[in-house]
């Protein structure tokens, strides 16, 4: 990974992990990442988050590129956790852009051995926590349920959804997961949120006119500033985020990929400032 030496406390490296292999219905969105920068840097928009926090000027955080993804599953696990240990192992911290959400349990595998007690914020339409889908374990509707029967998570709360089945039903009851489905979120909903804490943000957490580009439209969603209000607002700083499940190919005017830089500028500006905030109270 380039930049990987530049990496200091407090920095944030910005890593693409272009992975679909086990996107359940339409792959895709191993494309995302290059989209995103592009989206980001295109001149179109300005990289200054909400807040002021102006990322052109910030050089606490780093691009390091798009991971070389081997073909064979656990090769391709290896490859993602080992990379997001080897930023960690630096004091520094990942957002990282998939890919489908099969991405987020190698990630978290990582993070849930650099941080015990582990809290997950997870946006999303659909909860991800099947045993398995299609005979497949590591399908993108699975990650969740595998971090947890692996003990990498402490604690998961998931908003936003709003698919939930009969079996997804039990594995939350199973794991002890906090749902919040969609049509009890209320703006302002205390959560309890306390740290270590990791976000996960799968685009169709948003209403699919917010976000065409996904590969699985479910109506009933977020708006964008509902999305950017949770993340503005977010009560404990953020140690690690991934944005999913963008998918280019349903993105043919991109809109969504406007969407999901907006997402990865104020994630960064969130995660810049908590650092800058950690560092200042250092002795």
């Amino acid at each position: 990974m380039r930049e990987l030496e530049t990496l200091e406390p407090g920095h944030v490296a910005l890593l693409g992990v272009p992975w679909d292999a086990h996107s359940s219905f339409l792959r895709g969105p191993a494309l995302a990442p290059r989209q995103i920068r592009a989206a980001l840097h295109s001149g179109a928009m300005n990289l200054c988050a909400e807040n002021g926090h102006d990322l052109e000027a910030d050089a606490n955080w780093h691009d390091l590129g798009d991971l070389a993804i081997p073909v064979g599953d656990e090769a391709a696990l290896a490859t993602i956790t080992g990379a997001a240990a080897s930023v960690l192992a630096r004091g520094a911290r990942v957002l990282a852009l998939g890919g489908d959400h099969a991405v987020s349990f190698p990630l978290l595998r990582a993070y849930g051995e650099a941080y015990p007690g582990l809290a997950v914020l997870h946006l999303d339409a659909h909860s991800d926590l099947y045993d398995e889908l299609d005979g497949d374990r590591l399908s993108h509707a699975c990650p969740f349920a595998r971090a947890l029967e692996e003990g990498r998570i402490t604690r998961l709360v998931q908003v936003g959804i709003r698919t939930l089945n009969p079996h997804q039903r039990d594995q939350a009851r199973r794991f002890g997961v906090e749902v919040v489905e969609m049509r009890d979120w209320q703006p302002g909903i205390d959560l309890r949120l306390a740290g270590p804490l990791y976000l996960s943000l799968d685009l169709d957490a948003l209403d699919p006119a917010f976000a065409p580009g996904v590969s699985h439209h479910e109506p009933g969603g977020f708006t964008t500033r509902e999305v950017l209000g949770i993340i503005q607002s977010l009560p404990v700083p953020l140690i690690g985020a991934d944005l999913v499940e963008f998918n280019p190919v349903r993105d043919p005017t991109g809109i969504t990929a406007a969407l999901a830089a907006k997402l990865v500028k104020e994630i960064l500006a969130q995660m810049l400032d908590d650092g800058t905030a950690a560092r200042r109270a250092r002795p």
